[in-house]
């Protein structure tokens, strides 16, 4: 049977637009073994999964657990947890990064601050370099196991970025899946060699538009418009880009002034197909740019 990654392939679907929705990531350390929905299963605390689900709901800020490559052995629980905070909009991005001995302490954070992109002072600032998270949750969908696991071991070993595995980034589809930090840049059907680029490009300060499924700070039709500016320039400047709403449309603005207009639709993609394994299939949504105008 053929698999969710795959059948996307082979279909050829789009990766532009497809990021999840994060202005701030809240990622937090927890090892051993990830049920399909890992908050609330997993070794952190069902109850405490739930209350920082409910604590970030409507914020902007996204939860997920992260452990290092490797095996995951079903072990006691951990005594410490490191914690990273990440927030992603152009100009204000920044990582600051702590350890917890309960993540309990987490849900005296202002989540609303952090998702206005005020950390309150939290840890400490992360210094430098790209941060890769790759989805390698099989209790979601086999193909971030299959695929995400072995990358994730690779580009650790290459020992050019920190690199963590993660609970799940949307998409399994797309798998591999990499979100980097601090920027938010999501990436998809990845190998070791281009995820490599990717990271490379990141630690440049440039984004790499052929394998991006957008910036997790704006929402799909923002994504979606600013690839469509990146392809038509030639724009990879990962802070030169950002992305307001202006009326029906989208628009683009350059840190050098330029703006561009962009429709965006949003269509139902056709044949039908699994957005995970052993799912029935669907029309997923996609974002199709209709027209883009420099203004």
């Amino acid at each position: 049977m053929s698999t969710c990654s795959t059948l996307s392939r082979e279909l050829t679907e789009p990766l532009a637009a497809t990021a999840a929705t994060a202005v701030t990531w809240l990622l937090i350390e927890q090892a051993g073994p990830w049920g399909a929905k890992a908050l609330t299963e997993s070794h952190l605390d069902t109850e405490l999964g739930r209350a920082l689900d409910a604590a970030a709901a409507g914020t902007g800020v996204r939860i997920a657990l992260i452990r290092r490559p490797g095996r995951h052995a079903d072990h006691l629980p951990t005594s410490r947890h490191e914690v990273l905070v990440a927030h992603t909009v152009p100009g204000r991005s920044w990582v600051r990064r702590g350890v917890v001995a309960d993540p309990a302490e987490l849900l005296g954070l202002d989540f609303a601050a952090l998702g206005a992109g005020e950390h309150g002072g939290f840890g400490a600032e992360h210094p430098g370099g790209p941060i890769a998270l790759v989805c390698t949750n099989g209790r979601r969908d086999r193909c971030c196991a299959l695929l995400g696991r072995p990358l994730a071991a690779e580009l650790a070993v290459a020992g050019h970025s920190e690199v963590w595995e993660v609970t799940h980034l949307g998409g399994h589809r797309f798998s591999p899946t990499m979100l980097v930090l601090p920027y938010g840049y999501a990436y998809g059907r990845l190998t070791g060699t281009t995820a490599k680029e990717v990271l490379a490009a990141t630690a440049a300060g440039h984004m790499v538009p052929e394998w991006s499924r957008g910036r997790s700070c704006w929402e799909r039709p923002g994504q979606a418009a600013e690839q469509a500016v990146r392809l038509l320039t030639g724009e990879t400047g990962i802070e030169e880009l950002t992305v307001v709403q202006a009326g029906d449309a989208m628009e683009v603005r350059h840190t050098d002034g330029r703006r561009w207009s962009v429709e965006v639709a949003e269509h139902p993609s056709e044949p039908p197909r699994p957005e995970s394994c052993g799912k029935a299939p669907v029309r997923p949504s996609r974002m199709d740019v209709t027209a883009v105008r420099e203004l």
